[in-house]
C-alpha cells in the first residue's frame, strides 16, 4: 500500500507518493532536506541565498556551493538546447513585469507599467567555472532560475527517495513531475490540467507515466493585470516582455524533468514553430490554445488515460 504527502513550497504545491507507505517518512525527510538546499542557492524571495548574494555581487566572482553549480550547469545546458528561449538571464526582465517578490504577494490588479522592454544578456554571459565552483555575471545582468531549479529538485529528490528506500517515488513540484524506483502496476496516474492544485475531475487528461519526467507550463496562472494588459512569468529572452504566445498551456514528457519544463516553457516562447520543434525532438506533448483548443503530438495519447512514453533524448 502507498503513502502520500501534499504541502505547500515555494508558493506552489508539493506532492510526494511512493508505491509503500513504510518509506513515506523518510521520503519525506529527504525531500524536506532538498527543498531546502535548493531553495537557499536559488530563490529570488531570499535575501541570504546565493542567487542573491550573484545577483548583488556587481559583476564579481562568486564562490557557490555544489548544489548551485549543479543547476546553473543544468540551466545552461537548458538555453544551449532551447536556443535561448529558456535563458537564466532574465532576472531583471521579470521584476520589471511586476513579479518581484513571492506571488502571493503580487498586487493582481494594478496601474499601467512604462516599462522599456530590453532582450535579455543572454546564457553566454555567464561564467560558470564546475572545476573551481566558482560564477561570474557581469554587473546589471539578474539571474532567475526559476525554470529550471524546481524541475532540478524533483528529478534529483526522485532519484535520492529511490535509491534510499527502493520504493517507487513520485515528487510534483508545482506541475514539475519525477519519477523513479519501480512504478506502481499501470504506472503511476498523472491529472493534466492547467492549474496543478486541480482534482481528478478538474477538466485536463489523465495519463500515465512510468519513467522520467513530465512538465507542465503556463501563463494562466502565475498572472497579473497593469492597466488592463495580463502580464506573467514567462519572459521571452529576445524581447524581454512576456511571451506573446499562442498557447496558453503546454506538458512535455521526457526522459527527466528539466527536459520536459525547458521543452515546456520553451513551446510558450517558440508560440507557432513549438509542434514541429518539439516533433523533431521525439518528445510528446499536449498543447493547448489561447481558445482552448487541445493538440496532441506523437507519444501523447489523444484522449482518456494511457502511457505517455517518456523519450530517450535529454534535450529539446
Amino acid at each position: 500500500m502507498g503513502g502520500s504527502a501534499v504541502f505547500e513550497v515555494w508558493g506552489t504545491t508539493a506532492c510526494l507518493l511512493v508505491t509503500d507507505a513504510s518509506c513515506l517518512a523518510v521520503a519525506r525527510q529527504l525531500l524536506d532536506r532538498e527543498l531546502v538546499e535548493v531553495g537557499g542557492a536559488c530563490s529570488r524571495f531570499q535575501v541570504d541565498s546565493e542567487l542573491s548574494r550573484i545577483n548583488g555581487a556587481g559583476g564579481r566572482t562568486v564562490q557557490i556551493s555544489a548544489v548551485l553549480t549543479e543547476i546553473m550547469g543544468a540551466a545552461l545546458r537548458v538555453a544551449e538546447a532551447t536556443g535561448g528561449a529558456v535563458d537564466p538571464t532574465v532576472g531583471g526582465a521579470v521584476i520589471a513585469a511586476g513579479y518581484d517578490r513571492d506571488l502571493a504577494q503580487v498586487d493582481r490588479c494594478g496601474p499601467e507599467m512604462h516599462v522599456r522592454w530590453r532582450q535579455a544578456a543572454g546564457w553566454r554571459v555567464i561564467e560558470l567555472n564546475p572545476v573551481q565552483g566558482t560564477l561570474r555575471v557581469p554587473g546589471g545582468v539578474r539571474l532567475d532560475l526559476g525554470a529550471t531549479a524546481k524541475a532540478f529538485a524533483a528529478d534529483r529528490t526522485a532519484r535520492l527517495i529511490a535509491e534510499a528506500t527502493g520504493c517507487g517515488v513520485l515528487v510534483n513540484l508545482g506541475g514539475d513531475l519525477a519519477v523513479d524506483g519501480p512504478p506502481p502496476r499501470g504506472d503511476w496516474p498523472v491529472r493534466v490540467a492547467e492549474d496543478h492544485r486541480a482534482g481528478p475531475d478538474a477538466p485536463g487528461q489523465t495519463v500515465a507515466i512510468g519513467s522520467g519526467g513530465l512538465a507542465t507550463s503556463s501563463t494562466t496562472l502565475r498572472q497579473w493585470w497593469r492597466g488592463g494588459r495580463r502580464l506573467h512569468h514567462i519572459i521571452d529572452p529576445f524581447t524581454g516582455a512576456p511571451a506573446m504566445t499562442c498557447w496558453r498551456t503546454v506538458s512535455v514528457a521526457a526522459a527527466s524533468c528539466v527536459d520536459a519544463n525547458a521543452a515546456a516553457t520553451a513551446a510558450l516562447v517558440w508560440g507557432q514553430d513549438a509542434p514541429g520543434r518539439l516533433i523533431d525532438a521525439g518528445l510528446p506533448a499536449r498543447l493547448v490554445g489561447a481558445d482552448g483548443t487541445v493538440r496532441t503530438l506523437p507519444g501523447w495519447p489523444a484522449a482518456g488515460t494511457d502511457d505517455v512514453r517518456t523519450a530517450d533524448r535529454t534535450t529539446v
